[in-house]
């Protein structure tokens, strides 16, 4: 796949780099750009033909520097050591995303355990007297009920009701609340709304590190580790604070794949190599082995991806979230007036589609084309071992965004035909 290479620019160490959509410029990412081609399937011991999202690249590709002006993570040397091939820049820290084999990758998801440095999904910290007001405004989810040791799924909008991040909000204590968030600058946002709004608490970055166990074996490495009766009684999305050989975490059931899993939330950065190898170290017998979030499974089992699977202008109901947003509650959030005012038949929702063949990964939106005219964008592709399919997202206008729809995307292997699948953005597609 991707690999770092040595560089003698500046003393730093480069890893390499091709383009996404989540970003206007390059990001790293652990998909080839080859085509078709043989290559181990995921799902068994056979070589066959498939192409390219599981197969080494052999094209050059742009290099991304290591320096100080973007920051590391505290499992940052661990995942060197273990094999990072590829990395991508959320919310100005370096994530690993590839580690050169992403059959390998996808399959421990799938089948035993994953390890993920996600340390760059930070935290929005609010904590204070007004703490709780604070984050129920920001909020287009309703959490009064919200209690302690519990979290919810909150996307958060900006005045015109266009989705500016969908973290997930856990509530640490009384008067104080994480929000785990997506790549945005949403401490900014946070901060300016405090003080215009004079809300009596304090908005800031805490030294705030998650570590991610994904797959099916991830209960029983959690219970190695923590204790079978503690993992057993903690609910999705419930989280508590434990030790491990000394270091401080909050645990949460957790993570973006719906494989299941867990979040570590380190307390101190000073330990993050301390507990990788000792998740690791436990996680042997169970087939562990590194890997991050995982491109596939995500559409495969319809997690939103932001910043990728929509355009600037889109809002939650859009981006398959209307189940997260409470127009009915009688308090005020930034975005509910501009939510309620639109008109529902002008939206653009994010949609499952199948391509008819091999349309080359090519990192950017592609338009949707029906007779001529654009209708949307085709945001991204992936190759889908478990529906042997090419299966993408697009963000379509109606009439064109309801099932069986058809429309037309060029790309660097010609025009491909996308149908519009029955199930919706969100399930996990059949």
């Amino acid at each position: 796949m991707l690999h770092r290479k040595s560089s003698t620019r500046s003393g730093c160490t480069c890893a390499e780099i091709c383009y996404g959509p989540r970003t206007d410029v390059a990001h790293v990412t652990s998909i080839a750009q080859a085509g078709p081609a043989r290559q181990l399937d995921p799902l068994s011991s056979n070589v066959r033909t498939r192409p390219a999202f599981f197969v080494e690249s052999s094209s050059a590709m742009p290099e991304i520097t290591f320096g100080s002006r973007i920051r590391k993570s505290p499992y940052f040397d661990a995942t060197i050591a273990a094999g990072a091939s590829a990395f991508t820049i959320y919310n100005k820290m370096y994530m690993p995303t590839a580690y050169g084999d992403p059959a390998a990758e996808y399959a421990r998801l799938t089948q035993t355990v994953a390890i993920w440095d996600v340390a760059a999904e930070r935290q929005v910290e609010i904590v204070g007297p007004d703490a709780a007001a604070l984050t129920q405004y920001l909020s287009a989810r309703d959490l009064t009920t919200l209690k302690v040791g519990r979290a919810r799924y909150a996307p958060i909008c900006d005045h015109h009701g266009r989705l500016i991040n969908d973290p997930v909000v856990l509530r640490v204590d009384d008067h104080r609340f994480w929000l785990s968030i997506a790549d945005s600058d949403l401490l900014l946002w946070a901060r300016a709304v405090a003080g215009e709004r004079g809300f009596d608490a304090i908005v800031d970055e805490p030294d705030v590190s998650p570590l991610a166990i994904q797959g099916p074996r991830a209960d029983d490495l959690a219970s190695d580790l923590f204790g079978a009766a503690l993992v057993s009684s903690l609910g999705f999305f419930h989280h508590v604070p434990v030790t491990l050989d000394g270091i401080a975490i909050v645990l949460c059931r957790s993570g973006w794949s719906k494989q299941g899993g867990f979040e570590l939330f380190l307390t101190d950065s000073t330990r993050g190599q301390d507990l990788w190898h000792a998740v690791v170290a436990a996680g042997e017998r169970y087939g562990i082995g590194p890997g991050s979030p995982n491109h596939t499974e995500r559409i495969e089992s319809g997690l939103l991806s932001f910043g990728s699977d929509h355009d600037r202008s889109t809002d939650p109901f859009e981006a398959g979230l209307g189940q997260y947003v409470s127009l009915d509650v009688s308090h005020d959030f930034i975005g509910k007036q501009a939510l309620l005012a639109c008109d529902p038949s002008r939206r653009r929702p994010i949609v499952n589609v199948r391509l008819s063949s091999d349309p080359l990964y090519q990192g950017h939106p592609q338009p949707a084309i029906v007779d001529g005219s654009v209708v949307g964008q085709v945001q991204t592709c992936t190759w889908s071992p478990r529906l042997d399919a090419w299966i993408g997202l697009a963000q379509l206008s109606a009439p064109h965004c309801v099932p069986g729809s058809t429309i037309d995307v060029q790309t660097q292997a010609g025009w491909v035909t996308a149908t519009v699948q029955p199930d919706p953005f969100g399930a996990i597609q059949q």
